[in-house]
């Protein structure tokens, strides 16, 4: 039996390695049995299906007998969001300019300021001082979804600038983030996985890992690095460290990935089932 992870933040997971890959729909008992494979039952993945259903990521689809789940464009604005920066090969280059957004939330809203501080700290914001965030990475796309989600255009402002105090950019990106952490993480990373790719290598070469192995370790190495997109803002290559430890994490991650990648599929494939005509989202 596998370590049971929280069902929900696993559920993210298959949609966006798999599921999204096939239509975005799955059968929910095709979903049941996907996450048997991690120690989770039928009570506590239907509870977290309906929980994602209320927060706006997914939405059901009866047919027949059957109950399908299919992501909201909401749901689907950030699995290819998480996709790009999970899969990307390497940092992006820096244009010199700083986004920087400030937002003044009044009282009455008060409980729009947690959520708004966690969907800028995915993204990838740093926090400049109070209400006060900024970015290097040109997110504009992401800050009119904000806006146009939580109705809060009155609020905030956005500017880009440059920086001109007295310290340089490095010093700027070291008051926002903790590199060193996140290094440390990335470290941790690479220390568990490249000896396992190692050990499952050899057991795929020879035939000796099965289908339904394959499935589990793609997912959990996927479930693994994808907590990477929530303490790393992805910061362009000019602004990181010497010794960033980030794309060797990414490179260890794709070659394993790759390793597993077709009969992880073939498991998948086994077990899935969409709905069986068209509909409309």
């Amino acid at each position: 039996m596998q370590k049971t992870f929280n069902t929900r933040s696993m559920i993210f997971t298959l949609y966006g390695d798999y599921i999204s890959q096939y239509g975005d729909a799955i059968w929910i008992g095709s979903l049941i049995r996907l996450l048997e494979e991690f120690g989770h039952n039928e009570q506590s993945v239907r509870a977290a299906a309906s929980r994602m259903s209320k927060q706006g990521w997914i939405e059901s689809l009866k047919q027949g007998n059957k109950s399908y789940y299919y992501l909201t464009e909401r749901g689907k604005s950030r699995m290819n969001e998480a996709a790009n920066r999970i899969y990307q090969v390497e940092s992006p280059s820096w244009d010199g300019n700083w986004r920087i957004l400030v937002y003044s939330i009044p009282e009455k809203k008060r409980h729009l300021r947690d959520e708004l501080r966690r969907e800028l700290t995915w993204s990838g914001f740093g926090l400049l001082s109070n209400s006060c965030w900024i970015t290097p990475n040109p997110l504009e796309n992401e800050i009119n979804n904000l806006i146009e989600k939580y109705q809060i255009s009155p609020y905030v402002n956005y500017f880009t600038a440059t920086h001109m105090g007295t310290s340089d950019n490095r010093e700027l990106v070291r008051k926002c983030w903790d590199l060193q952490d996140i290094n440390n993480q990335y470290s941790q990373f690479i220390e568990k996985y490249s000896q396992q790719y190692i050990i499952d290598r050899n057991e795929v070469e020879n035939g000796n890992m099965s289908d339904g192995s394959c499935f589990v370790e793609r997912t959990l190495l996927v479930h693994e690095f994808r907590k990477f997109l929530f303490i790393d803002p992805g910061l362009p290559k000019e602004l990181l460290p010497e010794k960033w430890l980030g794309e060797s994490a990414s490179s260890l991650f794709r070659d394993y990935y790759r390793l597993l990648e077709k009969p992880a599929t073939r498991f998948f494939e086994s077990v899935f089932e969409a709905p069986k005509k068209n509909y409309n989202l």
